[in-house]
C-alpha cells in the first residue's frame, strides 16, 4: 500500500469538500439591495450594474462567489462591496492564502515558496504570484510601519517626574549592501573597479532592553526584547524610523539610554539629533579593527613590533586611555608619505571618538560595549533573505521583504495582521 499516495488523495478530497462548503457559505455575501447608497471616491452616487462572479483561491481550494457590482456615472469606476467585505479587493487570493504565502516568503526565495505551498497546503501558486503576494503584503506592512512612525515622531516626551519603568534601553543601527538590478544602481558610485555599484545600502536598526546580569556581572539582553526596523533609504528618512521605534519601545520611560554604533558620520548625526542625552558607545570590536589597521600602517615591515604595539595599545583601548594611545601612535609615524597620511587618518578616528571609547567606565557601569545585536541582524534579517546567490532586487521589492523580515523578527506579524483585518 502506498500510504503517501493515499494521504495526498484523501487530502485533496477533504479540501475539495471543504471548498464546496465554503462556496456555499459565501452565497449571498455582497449581493442584494443595500440600505445605504454606494458612494464613489469622486463623490457621486454609484449605480447598480448587476451581479458578477469572482474566482478566489482559498486555503481549501478555488471557490466562486457572486457579488453586486456598482458603477460610477461620473468617472466610470466600478466597485464591488462584497470584495471589501471578504478582503479580496483587486486580488484573486484569500486572506489566508496571502498570509501563508507572505509568512513563507519572509524566509525563503519565491520559487521555494511555490514548492512549499504545494507540498504543505496543496496550493498551486506560481513563483511570480508568490512574489506579487509577498511584496504586496510587505508594502502594506511598510505603510503600517510608516503610519506608526508618523504617530510616534510627534509624541510628546514624558514629564520629568514620570516614573521610569525601563532600566536600560539600547539602540543600535548600521547599514549593509543589498544586490540590486542594473536599473536601480545606474549612475551610482560603488566599490567596483570601474567605480560603479552593484548594491544599495539597506539601513537597519534595532532596539532592545537590558535589566539583569550574569554571574560574572556581564549584562544580559532581556528575552524577546529586540525589535527591528529598516529600509533602503537615505539617513534623512531613516533617522525618523529609528527614533519612532525607540519612542514606541519606551525611550521616554527608560532610566538610561545607550546607543552602540560603529561611529560612521551619518550615524553620529542621528545620535546627536535624536538621542543627545544618551550614552553613545563606539563598538569595541570596530575600534579594535581600526587599531589593527593603525599598527599595520605604522609597523607593516616589522611584524614583531607590530604585534608588540598592538598588544600594548589594546590594553590602553580597554582602559579608555585614548589620548595616550593617540600620542604614542603619533610618535611612531612612518616616513612614507602615503602611509603617514593613512596612519594620521586612523589616529584621527580615535581622537574624534575618544569620548565614546571610555570602555573601562562602561564596564564598571555594566553596559554592553559591542554592537553584536545589529551586526547579527544585518546577517539574519537582511543577509539571509536578500543576499543569497544570484539575487537582484528592486528598491520596492527589497523594502517590501525587509518590512516582512522586520515584522517577523520583531514578533509583530500577528499584531499587523490583526490590525489589518480590523
Amino acid at each position: 500500500m502506498d500510504l503517501e499516495a493515499l494521504e495526498v488523495a484523501v487530502r485533496e478530497a477533504v479540501l475539495g469538500a471543504g471548498a464546496s462548503v465554503l462556496e456555499a457559505l459565501l452565497r449571498g455575501v455582497g449581493v442584494g439591495r443595500r440600505e445605504e447608497k454606494v458612494r464613489c471616491s469622486c463623490g457621486a452616487i454609484m449605480e447598480s450594474r448587476g451581479v458578477r462572479s469572482k474566482r478566489v483561491q482559498t486555503l481549501l481550494g478555488p471557490v466562486r462567489f457572486d457579488r453586486s457590482a456598482y458603477g460610477c456615472p461620473r468617472c466610470g469606476k466600478v466597485l464591488y462591496p462584497g470584495d471589501a467585505e471578504l478582503d479580496v479587493v483587486r486580488t484573486g487570493y484569500s486572506p489566508g492564502v496571502r498570509r501563508l504565502t507572505a509568512d513563507f516568503a519572509s524566509d525563503a526565495p519565491f520559487k521555494r515558496v511555490s514548492h512549499q505551498l504545494k507540498a504543505a497546503a496543496g496550493l498551486k501558486i506560481s513563483r511570480k504570484d508568490c512574489e506579487r503576494i509577498a511584496e504586496g503584503v510587505g508594502e502594506d506592512m511598510g505603510r503600517w510601519f510608516d503610519a506608526e512612525r508618523d504617530r510616534m515622531r510627534f509624541m510628546a516626551p514624558a514629564p520629568p517626574q514620570a516614573e521610569k519603568t525601563i532600566d536600560t534601553l539600547y539602540i543600535e543601527f548600521d547599514g549593509t549592501g543589498v544586490p540590486m538590478t542594473r536599473s536601480e544602481v545606474e549612475g551610482r558610485k560603488g566599490k567596483q573597479k570601474d567605480g560603479s555599484a552593484k548594491t544599495r545600502e539597506a539601513k537597519l536598526g534595532c532596539v532592545f532592553t537590558q535589566t539583569d546580569f550574569d554571574e560574572e556581572g556581564r549584562p544580559i539582553r532581556d528575552p524577546a526584547s529586540t525589535s527591528f526596523v529598516g529600509a533602503i533609504e537615505g539617513a534623512e528618512h531613516f533617522q525618523w524610523r529609528i527614533y519612532a521605534e525607540a519612542v514606541r519601545r519606551g525611550l521616554f520611560q527608560a532610566r538610561r539610554v545607550v546607543v552602540v554604533t560603529d561611529g560612521a558620520e551619518w550615524i553620529r548625526n542621528i545620535v546627536n539629533t535624536h538621542f543627545p542625552n544618551s550614552t553613545h558607545i563606539i563598538d569595541l570590536y570596530h575600534a579594535r579593527e581600526h587599531l589593527v589597521e593603525l599598527c599595520r600602517l605604522l609597523f607593516g615591515r616589522d611584524p614583531k613590533r607590530q604585534n608588540r604595539y598592538k598588544d600594548r595599545w589594546w590594553d590602553l583601548l580597554d582602559q579608555g586611555a585614548i589620548e595616550t594611545l593617540a600620542q604614542q601612535a603619533r610618535d611612531c609615524l612612518p616616513k612614507d608619505p602615503q602611509a603617514m597620511k593613512d596612519a594620521r587618518c586612523e589616529i584621527g578616528y580615535f581622537e574624534k571618538n575618544k569620548d565614546r571609547m571610555r570602555y573601562a567606565d562602561y564596564y564598571e557601569q555594566g553596559l554592553f560595549v559591542g554592537s553584536g545585536v545589529i551586526e547579527a541582524g544585518c546577517k539574519t534579517v537582511i543577509g539571509q533573505r536578500l543576499k543569497q546567490s544570484g539575487m537582484e532586487w528592486t528598491v520596492r521589492g527589497a523594502n517590501a521583504i525587509t518590512a516582512l523580515r522586520c515584522a517577523v523578527s520583531s514578533n509583530r506579524f500577528e499584531e499587523y495582521w490583526e490590525l489589518r483585518a480590523a
